[in-house]
């Protein structure tokens, strides 16, 4: 099974190990691409664990249901990331199903404390535009204009 965060790699070799416990992730970006494996798959307890202890809310395990109940994540292409010292920052797109396609363009931040890196929050920012020759945002290895195109 190819890896729900886009990466090429298979989820064996990717995320699982860190959504099954096995591995902490080594770098904000990792971290986010296994953040959103984790919204694919209903992780819920992976989610709220790499979560800033600080952002943690009481009713995070019911907004995070319902949230990945309401959602198909289509797939992920992350833009930019930078690291400094124990914070970072990665701004990525998320793609879901929606008419048409949606986005959730995020700059998140991250810090990393006790060796293990954490989500603190995001600014959400505007959707981009898609070019139609360009790689499809889902990992299928088609343009985008022949595969998740609306137009």
């Amino acid at each position: 099974m190819n890896c729900p965060c886009c990466s090429n790699s298979s989820y064996q070799a990717c995320c699982q190990p860190l959504l099954d416990g096995e591995l902490d992730a080594s770098s904000a970006e990792q971290l986010m691409r296994s953040r959103y494996s984790a919204f694919c798959l209903g992780k819920v307890n992976y989610l709220i664990d790499t979560l800033h202890p600080d952002k943690r809310q009481l009713d995070d395990v019911a907004t995070l249901k319902q949230s990945i109940k309401e959602t198909q994540w289509l797939g992920l292409k992350i833009i930019r990331h930078k690291t400094q010292n124990q914070e970072a920052t990665v701004e990525f797109i998320g793609f879901y199903q929606d008419k048409p396609i949606g986005q959730l363009h995020e700059r998140s931040r991250f810090v990393k404390q006790d060796k293990q890196w954490f989500y603190v929050d995001g600014e959400i920012l505007p959707p981009i535009k898609l070019a139609r020759n360009e790689q499809c945002f889902c990992g299928s290895g088609r343009k985008f204009k022949k595969c998740h195109a609306t137009d």
